[in-house]
């Protein structure tokens, strides 16, 4: 790698390394649904959303299987 694209490279992390530091500073805000429940109905059932909770329905059953076992 030539000197220039190293010094650019060097320039971006060093920039990254400052965004993250800063938000490592800042805490974090709170969510819009602070409750589960407010969140409910807010999105459009699709087919791939109901893939996508039948998928978590499957793993969190695992889980408890697992867990009484």
């Amino acid at each position: 790698m030539d000197q220039t694209a190293l010094e650019s490279l060097e320039k971006r992390v060093a920039a990254l390394e400052k965004q993250l530091a800063e938000r490592s500073e800042t805490p974090a805000t709170p969510g819009q649904f602070k409750d589960w429940r407010l969140a409910v109905g807010k999105f459009k059932q699709t087919e791939l959303s109901e893939e996508v909770d039948a998928a978590g329905r499957k793993i969190r059953e695992a889980d408890r299987r697992k867990a009484g076992a």
